[in-house]
């Protein structure tokens, strides 16, 4: 998929915002924030995931300490000039790469570090960091501690929101030592106006997909670019805020959830005034994993949407299809229903 079909460079005077504003050329919402510290933030977390597969936590226990120290790190590293960069890669799929987005075409206005990341440590090996690559890796890895520990609370309230037992069924999981999580580190340089007439295919940073894994854990500095598609085709703008994590609903979750759940659509602009950078942790399950509804969630007589697989085939098949397919469309059932006597397909 080509990222763009058309220029959508925004400045700051024309991106959505999510303030309750309706203008005539554009529409905006409130994203849901939920503070950990609230009694009755497994309700609410249940309902974002319901409405909008995806929301903002607030009073986590990662302290500011270590998401200033990775961010400083990470920009260090993004600073260093072209060449000692590319030591860090290709991407193959871990490692540094550059505007390519996986095997199939998918380019962005992107630079990026990926590894791979379980229950242990991320190793310092995996991955050649130029310089003192210690203070990087000690960064990362308390970073992933950090935010790892957030998704598997999320995923414990939601079990709890929706009444399933027993509560660790999703987060375990994400702490299973074969856990297939991953963590990335996103750097989009400002993109010019005159890059921008010039160079149409790449006015999008990271171009619209959904998040295959069970759920995902972002953070980015003060720089505007992340949007959100409504269940009605609305692109919506999510205002960055530097402390707090944005929690996605990934494709695993859906399944599970039997459709409950949405695995929200989501891409990242490209900005002419500053760069951003963005982290991302994926919480995938372990490959042999398999991926169908939960028994326990199941009312009676209800029939699943999915047909089951392993994490290891639906990751498989998402690195064959494009940026921005529906990978979900090829693990759907048709559910025959009686409808005034006669059998529909769906």
């Amino acid at each position: 998929m080509v990222v763009s079909s058309k220029p959508i460079l925004e400045n700051s005077s024309h991106i959505k915002t999510c303030k309750p504003h309706v203008s005539d050329d554009h529409f905006s919402i409130d994203i849901p924030v939920i503070d950990m510290l609230d009694p009755q933030a497994k309700f609410h977390i249940t309902k974002a995931c319901q409405e909008f597969g995806f929301f903002k936590v607030v009073n986590h226990d990662v302290p500011k300490e270590t998401i200033t120290k990775l961010e400083g790190e990470a920009v260090k590293f993004f600073d260093l000039p072209q060449c000692e960069k590319d030591k860090a890669g290709p991407a193959n799929p871990f490692g540094y790469g550059n505007k390519r987005i996986g095997t199939n075409g998918d380019v962005g206005w992107i630079e990026y570090l990926l590894f791979s990341t379980n229950s242990e440590l991320i190793s310092e090996k995996s991955v050649n960091i130029p310089g003192n690559s210690h203070l990087f890796w000690c960064a990362v890895n308390e970073y992933v501690s950090g935010v790892r520990n957030i998704a598997c609370l999320v995923l414990e309230m939601i079990a709890e929101g929706l009444k399933i037992e027993p509560k660790n069924v999703l987060s375990k999981l994400l702490r299973d030592q074969k856990s297939d999580s991953c963590f990335r580190l996103n750097h989009y340089r400002p993109c010019t106006q005159l890059e921008a007439l010039s160079g149409g295919r790449n006015l999008i940073g990271f171009g619209e997909h959904t998040d295959p894994q069970v759920i995902s854990v972002l953070r980015s500095n003060n720089t505007t670019g992340l949007q959100i598609c409504l269940k009605d085709g609305t692109w919506v703008s999510v205002p960055p805020d530097h402390y707090s994590f944005f929690i996605i609903v990934g494709d695993s979750l859906q399944v599970m959830t039997n459709g409950r759940f949405w695995s929200v659509r989501h891409r990242v602009l490209a900005n002419s005034l500053k760069s951003r950078l963005s982290m991302i942790y994926f919480g995938g399950p372990p490959l042999s994993a398999k991926i169908a509804p939960l028994s326990s969630l199941m009312e009676a007589g209800e029939e699943s949407l999915y047909e089951e697989f392993t994490w290891g085939e639906y990751k498989k098949s998402a690195y064959l299809t494009r940026l921005g397919d529906n990978r979900l469309g090829l693990f759907e059932k048709k559910i025959k229903i009686r409808q005034y006597g006669h059998n529909l397909l769906i």
